[in-house]
């Protein structure tokens, strides 16, 4: 929890009839912030989900350090050594079997009302003055609320999911296409619109409320809080209306013109398809259209792998590896494709000159599951990559004690970017010292 500051930023020197703002002090900083790292470049931060875990007996080296030995998995990342560090020993609470999507950035079990998620947390201090405080993307398109395969990592404070996509020429056309004139009228119209029925229904609820028990005007209040979210993200999207978005350069990068997702598999490439999505955040990042992401690369359950890779089974189905040789290497070959797209991720950030160091460097982006090998709840695939530019330094192999909390990364990603979690973070227990600490 942020403590106060000794002056407020408001502070007023005043004289007669006149009144004249202070300069910003020291003493206008909250007494917490002392302990705190400032960035000196903009963070970004990204999470990203790979459901169903990973054949972590080839994911994890045997040995421990930056000198690691490269295991199976990990050799499409072998160009990036010292940019990444493999976190052994992370534990997801409420992980294991097929629950770990609903956990995995709130800490709340699947069965129970979910929370304000982290990657929202961090949206709301360093995405409030980009055009999207957030995006959600994911291989699924939209919730996923209810079933094992959920679609989306981000939660808002009521606990309500936010829809992720999966179409990367609709994310693309959100992020950079200009509007048509009538798109442009489409859109005004629709913002009155939607303001005249949120009037009415703050209207309505306002009436209602006074006939109501404790209980029920508690509800009630839940409810005024989900309108007000909407009128301010209404409000966001008439003023980002007016501005004109982004043209990135495209050289190098696919063609997000063409409909490319997997709800239709007749023509569709994997490879191509991982390519437009991380290169879109790359994108989206180094245009500030936003500077948080949640990415859902593989679900619980279903899908996660595809014809052009040659297996023998559905990934699902080589997760229940009974300890066969020929579905444990078909695991580790899954997996090592899935590292060689994340390392054409890297390589893409690592591409874009920023400051004097480069956007990687400036970015944050923790993967993990929930679950590891035998649909545990421990022994999770975890990496975090980049950052190099806001704190983290990285250990190659790091060894965790047993039943690290998962939230402790995302603690540590927290301070890298500036920001004090709440003091009751998930099963937090700390930061991840050695991550930070040189």
């Amino acid at each position: 929890m942020t403590k106060n500051a000794f002056l407020s930023r408001r502070t007023f020197l005043r004289g007669t009839g006149a009144a004249m703002a202070l300069p910003y002090l020291e003493a206008m900083m909250p007494s917490s912030a002392f302990a705190l790292p400032e960035p000196k470049q903009t963070p970004r931060l990204g999470i990203f989900y790979f459901g169903m875990g990973m054949n972590v007996r080839q994911f994890f080296p045997k040995d421990f350090g930056p000198q690691f030995t490269t295991p199976t998995i990990l050799k499409p990342l072998e160009e990036h050594r010292g940019q990444f560090t493999a976190l052994s020993g992370t534990y997801l609470q409420h992980g294991g079997g097929h629950q770990g999507t609903y956990p995995f950035a709130t800490g709340i079990a699947r069965e129970k009302k979910q929370n304000v998620s982290f990657d929202q947390l961090v949206a709301e201090t360093i995405g409030k003055d980009t055009r999207f405080p957030s995006l959600q993307m994911s291989i699924k398109r939209g919730t996923g609320l209810g079933g094992p395969d959920l679609a989306t990592l981000s939660w808002n404070r009521q606990g309500v999911p936010l829809a992720a996509e999966n179409n990367p020429s609709v994310l693309f056309d959100r992020l950079f296409r200009p509007p048509t004139p009538a798109q442009k009228a489409n859109e005004t119209t629709e913002f009155h619109q939607r303001q005249s029925v949120l009037d009415l229904v703050r209207e309505d609820a306002g009436r209602l409320r006074k006939k109501l028990g404790r209980a029920d005007q508690e509800q009630l209040d839940q409810y005024f809080n989900s309108v007000r979210e909407l009128e301010k993200e209404l409000e966001r999207q008439v003023q980002w209306s007016t501005k004109i978005k982004p043209n990135p350069q495209l050289d190098g990068i696919g063609d997000y013109s063409e409909k490319l997702t997997p709800d239709e598999p007749k023509g569709f490439s994997y490879e191509r398809y991982s390519r437009l999505m991380y290169d879109l955040i790359a994108l989206a990042f180094q245009t500030d259209s936003t500077r948080v992401v949640s990415y859902v690369v593989r679900t619980e359950l279903k899908g996660g792998s595809y014809p052009e890779w040659g297996l023998s089974k559905d990934y699902h189905s080589l997760t229940h590896h009974g300890n066969d040789p020929q579905n444990l290497n078909e695991l580790a070959k899954a997996d090592a494709i899935y590292m060689r797209h994340w390392s054409h991720f890297l390589r893409r950030l690592k591409s874009i000159r920023e400051g004097d160091g480069n956007l990687l460097e400036n970015s944050l982006l923790g993967f993990s599951s929930g679950m590891g090998i035998g649909h545990s709840r421990d022994l999770l695939p975890t990496m975090l990559s980049g950052g190099t530019g806001l704190g983290i330094r990285h250990q190659g192999h790091l060894e965790l004690p047993k039943n690290t909390p998962l939230a402790n990364l995302w603690r540590t990603m927290m301070n890298c970017i500036g920001m004090e979690a709440p003091e009751q973070f998930h099963d937090s227990t700390g930061l991840i010292k050695e991550l930070v600490h040189a």
